[in-house]
């Protein structure tokens, strides 16, 4: 079972993917690209307004090479992060235009992250909830600032429940879950949608 976690940043993605670890150690546990090629690799990353071209697209096309390593549905991996979280995080920048992500280069993206998509079996998407606040932490590596990670989100509404870039549904692509309530919540809402998947393979 290949699962992805998807979202804005600072809203317990990282938490699922941990409490699930913890409950399924069989489950190999796929770092963001962030972590991996920034915080514990060679390149600098930024965010906001100033990430660029560079930034965004090493990101994506390493979260992809990783989807790629898992090639059947008896895989265990779960990754904090999904392809389509790099076409939203580069929406965002391209609606400052402050740097050299524009509209053209979000759309290149959008064919690669449809194929990637057909090796995830489970994609969870942790939308904001105003019933279950998670707060800003500044731990030195995430954003602190509230509006920034709001307007991804409604970026990220957009796409999974609106159609935005047509991405869902795919044929053949996962299926397509919200994660909401507590973290004991949030993992029986994952287990829920993986034995509706086994029961309709």
């Amino acid at each position: 079972m290949r699962i992805a976690v998807s979202g804005s940043h600072s809203l317990g993605k990282s938490t699922v993917v941990n409490d699930w670890i913890s409950l399924h150690p069989e489950f190999v546990r796929e770092e963001e690209p962030y972590r991996a090629l920034s915080l514990h690799g060679p390149y600098e990353i930024l965010f906001r307004d100033e990430s660029t071209r560079l930034h965004n697209g090493i990101q994506l096309f390493y979260s992809i090479s990783r989807i790629h390593r898992y090639a059947s549905r008896k895989d265990r991996v779960i990754f904090d992060r999904a392809p389509v979280d790099y076409i939203a995080y580069s929406q965002y920048t391209a609606d400052q235009g402050t740097s050299d992500i524009d509209q053209s280069f979000v759309e290149t993206m959008v064919p690669a992250v449809r194929e990637a998509l057909d090796r995830i079996d489970l994609l969870a998407f942790v939308p904001r909830s105003d019933e279950w606040p998670i707060a800003l932490e500044n731990d030195g590596i995430r954003p602190v600032d509230q509006a920034y990670r709001d307007d991804v989100d409604e970026i990220f509404r957009q796409i999974y429940r609106h159609g935005r870039y047509g991405l869902f549904p795919l044929p053949g692509g996962p299926k397509v879950i919200e994660l909401c309530g507590p973290p004991d919540q949030r993992i029986m809402q994952i287990e829920d949608a993986i034995s509706d998947l086994r029961l309709n393979a």
